[in-house]
This record gives C-alpha cells, structure tokens and sequence, in this order.
C-alpha cells in the first residue's frame, strides 16, 4: 500500500493525537478518513460548481445560437 507523508505542527499532531482517542480510533483511520471526506466534500464541489456554470452557459449558449 502507498504512504503519505504529511506534516503536522506540534499543536496539529495533540490535537489529532486527542481527537481519534476521544473516538476510540488509531490516529492512521481517523486521519484517513478525515480527507476521504475532505476529498469528497471537495468533488462534490466541484460537480456543484460545474452544473451551475453549465445551467447559466446554457441559456448564453441558446441566445447565441
């Protein structure tokens, strides 16, 4: 399996650190899926984004036809 390395502050990796424990969780799945959603949330975005700019080109797209 393929590794990232990512890095923290000291204050970023405590409160990590606090947060999966208070969860019951390893720091390695909460980190993951942690940016899973973040990474969901930010396609979901996107895909938002990419039908509004298509339902306003198209009706630009109509009156220019």
């Amino acid at each position: 399996m393929a590794g990232l390395n990512v890095r923290f502050t000291e204050e970023e990796l405590t409160a990590l650190r606090e947060r999966a424990e208070a969860e019951g969780r390893s720091m390695q799945s909460f980190v993951h899926d942690a940016v899973m959603r973040a990474v969901d949330e930010h396609a979901r975005l996107f895909d938002e984004a990419a039908e509004h700019v298509l339902r306003a080109s198209e009706e630009l797209n109509r009156r220019l036809a």
